[in-house]
């Protein structure tokens, strides 16, 4: 099987995989929405970061890769109680996806064969305690799109259909990405996302030289190739594990969360899941980072991923949403800038 190309490889690109490896310290940040230019790398860092993450523990037989027997459903016929360790899954979700395979169904076969009423898993199932990713999210039916939103922020998969009433965990971080000219995601679908950024292809010529050099390489000396970045995806995998080890002991000055309130504010932002994520995204870096507490600095940087797409649009103002959310943090946060960061 062919290995993921390295997370550390990848040229380029700093806002993307900082917010993947956001969502993988905190999963709870809500997932990452990528929009951009075909042929970004957008598939190739969420395989990266999968790759790059410790293997998961689970039951060997369990369809939603419990970690433990008492947590595997009930509906679920277990064939082994034994443990063992394999990779953070990352599933696709294809476009043209019913949502039976994506929720889980009647087996069918079963049902005809041995005149059993069984339930067979979805996409939803085999994502548990992973990734589920998929590609040209703007062109996804819109009640998929509802659902999977439903569920990732619930972490369970409800199911009340022909005759069946099943529930399992469905916790996995939800990557969406897209190209803008395809189309938009509502409002308040794109509301639903923790994270956004936009990602461009390189106009630098060396950047784009070292992209092919680097592809052609990993293509025809794979072994060197990942051999090459394998201490640097080692160093990458024990700062996101001391990150993780460090969240809940990150403290949260009480400025940071006014700083958060009046950021969204100034921007207009509807309710107030835009400071949650704002606040959590900040955490997660600092954590990531190695700092004590959460500072403005972490505001900062962690604001244009967080907020960008849940801004109004403002007919009188031709800047991008990054551009409008950069110039409000330096307008409510520049005076201080050397004091308080």
């Amino acid at each position: 099987m062919t290995q993921p190309f390295p997370f550390s490889a990848i040229v380029g690109q700093q806002d993307m995989k900082l917010a993947m490896i956001l969502t993988a310290i905190d999963p709870s940040i809500g997932g990452v929405l990528v929009f951009g230019d075909r042929g970004t790398g957008k598939s190739t860092a969420v395989r990266a970061l999968a790759a790059l993450l410790p293997p998961i523990t689970q039951i060997e037989s369990c369809p939603v890769n419990s970690e433990n027997r008492s947590d595997c459903p009930d509906w679920a016929q277990l064939g082994s109680d034994k443990s063992v360790k394999r990779p953070t899954p990352v599933v696709d979700l294809p476009l043209g996806a019913t949502e039976d395979r994506v929720v889980g169904a009647l087996d069918i076969e079963r049902a005809l064969t041995r005149g059993e009423k069984a339930f067979e898993p979805g996409l939803l199932a085999r994502a548990n305690r992973g990734y589920l990713y998929i590609d040209e999210v703007n062109l996804l039916e819109d009640h998929i799109v509802d659902l999977l939103l439903d569920v990732a922020q619930s972490g369970e998969n409800v199911v009340e259909r022909e005759g069946l009433s099943i529930r399992h965990p469905a916790r996995f971080v939800l990557v969406g990405s897209g190209n803008p000219e395809e189309g938009e995601l509502r409002p308040q679908l794109l509301d639903r996302f923790g994270l956004s950024v936009e990602v461009k292809s390189p106009t630098d010529i060396k950047e784009r030289v070292e992209v092919i050099r680097r592809r052609q390489s990993y293509e025809t000396e794979t072994a060197a190739f990942m051999k090459r970045w394998r201490a640097a995806d080692t160093r990458l995998r024990k700062n996101i594990l001391a990150g993780r080890a460090a969240l809940n002991s990150t403290k949260t000055p009480d400025q940071t969360l006014i700083d958060c309130a009046e950021l969204c504010v100034a921007l207009g932002s509807d309710g107030l899941r835009g400071e949650l994520t704002l606040l959590k995204a900040a955490r997660a870096l600092a954590a990531f980072e190695g700092s004590g507490e959460v500072s403005r600095a972490h505001l900062r940087q962690a604001a244009p991923m967080a907020l960008r797409h849940r801004l109004r649009r403002d007919p009188l103002d031709e800047a991008g949403s990054s551009t409008r959310v950069a110039r409000t943090v330096s307008e409510l946060f520049g005076a201080f800038h050397t004091a308080a960061e």
